[in-house]
């Protein structure tokens, strides 16, 4: 019989492992992990206002991030400097403020490493109302504006073409990415979020030919990452967030190998 906060961690694993696929392949596809990852360190300036005003959490970092993916998405449309360029002073400038911020909550019970690596076997039945009503949003507008989102990842000349509003799509796939940053935190962190988007897609990616196999079947990947991750978490006292992505990461350094034999057997048959 598992223990109640096992049980608690495993179901919050589970959504944020089904919400982070489809999106996950989006990532892998149009090359976003640096994105995701400057996205995840403006994460916790959202998470030091929150602390600093009372506000959950969870909404502050989705209303940061929300403004992080803006103000980025406007600068590119300007072309004032080049993308990598923009990541990396934005993302800096909002872990530098985040942190500076933190520097003035000394009334609250406040523990960093948590939020930097995950503290999953901590995660309240709030948390678990958070992950699954922002991983419900982040699945139904994946798959009202599934087409327009592949279209332009294949090309986005073409989607323009067809009648697709590449602006607004870009800016809703940011925006989804933010719910799923906001919600992951207490799963696997700021500094391993991009990891869980990025590592079961990329695994997945190479068994399969459709998007929507792909999506599906890096769902799978996850899931058991992050079951596998919970349990040796569990029994061998390691930390939770890592261990999941130290499961993702075996996976994948496992299965590309046989994936390549696979093909090449395809290939010659």
């Amino acid at each position: 019989m598992l223990d109640d906060f096992l049980v608690m961690a495993l179901i919050a694993g589970a959504g944020i492992a089904l919400i982070a696929a489809p999106l996950g392949c989006f990532v892998v596809w149009r090359r976003m992990a640096y994105f995701g990852d400057s996205l995840a360190h403006s994460a916790l300036l959202g998470i030091a206002l929150g602390l600093l005003t009372g506000m959950n959490g969870n909404l502050g970092t989705v209303i940061v991030c929300a403004i992080f993916a803006i103000i980025l998405l406007t600068l590119q449309e300007m072309r004032i400097l080049a993308t990598d360029t923009l990541l990396g002073i934005l993302a800096h400038a909002a872990l530098s403020i985040g942190m500076v911020v933190l520097s003035f909550v000394s009334n609250q019970p406040f523990d960093l490493h948590a939020y930097l690596f995950g503290d999953i076997l901590t995660v309240t039945q709030e948390d678990v109302l958070w992950i699954y009503g922002g991983g419900a949003l982040v699945l139904l507008l994946l798959l009202a504006n599934w087409a327009s989102l592949v279209l332009m990842t294949l090309h986005e000349d073409l989607a323009q073409a067809e009648g697709v509003k590449t602006f607004w799509i870009n800016l809703l796939l940011v925006l989804i990415m933010t719910v799923v940053v906001a919600v992951s935190i207490r799963i696997v962190g700021i500094l391993l979020i991009t990891s869980l988007l990025v590592i079961p897609a990329a695994t997945s990616r190479q068994w399969v030919r459709s998007p929507e196999n792909m999506a599906v079947l890096a769902a799978v990947f996850g899931l058991l990452a992050v079951f596998g991750g919970i349990m040796a978490s569990y029994h061998w006292d390691t930390p939770a967030g890592p261990s999941i992505v130290t499961t993702a990461t075996a996976l994948f350094v496992i299965l590309f190998p046989l994936a390549s034999i696979a093909r090449k057997k395809r290939q010659f048959a």
